[in-house]
């Protein structure tokens, strides 16, 4: 009957095991794991169960190893003689504007306007105007007619400096 009680594994008798027999049991148990399946794992289990239950550090995997990527020289297309590290940005459109003057009216008097009035301009005539790219001040000029139409001729381009400055402000 004891034998019977060993094979159906009561819990009383399980618990009436002295550590030693755990240790042995826990030892046999990681041997034939050990021997059944450990040509699929990568580490191989610990041999006793106290290097079972310790912490392990975490294995470093190996690096690949490191290749000098070759590439092959690319011949730049020069156009016109502009530095080819910027040839990428010359077909992006840009919005140009000329300002002749600006005019502050309350809502009463531009109401009052007919055909044929005359607005009046904070500049005065043959004083330059100021050339926009993208709304920021680029450029002044004065004023001229080619073809029966306006167009500006340039006489400063305001300095990066100046351009910084207002970006500021």
């Amino acid at each position: 009957m004891a034998e019977e009680e060993k094979i159906n594994g009561s819990p009383q008798e399980e618990s009436a095991l002295s550590p030693e027999d755990l240790m042995a049991m826990w030892e046999e148990a990681l041997k034939e794991a050990q021997v059944g399946g450990s040509e699929t794992k990568e580490e191989t289990p610990p041999e006793t169960p106290q290097e079972f239950f310790q912490t392990k550090e975490p294995s470093i995997k190996e690096r690949p190893s490191t290749q000098p990527a070759s590439f092959e020289e690319l011949s730049p297309v020069q156009r016109s003689g502009l530095h080819p590290d910027l040839e990428f940005i010359l077909d992006i459109p840009l919005e140009i504007s000329v300002e002749i003057g600006r005019n502050k009216m309350l809502i009463r008097d531009l109401l009052k306007l007919n055909q044929g009035s005359i607005i009046e301009l904070d500049k005065f005539a043959g004083e330059p105007v100021e050339v926009y790219v993208n709304g920021k001040l680029m450029a002044k000029g004065e004023v001229v007619v080619v073809n029966e139409r306006f167009g500006v001729r340039i006489t400063e381009i305001i300095s990066a400096q100046d351009r910084i400055k207002k970006l500021g402000s």
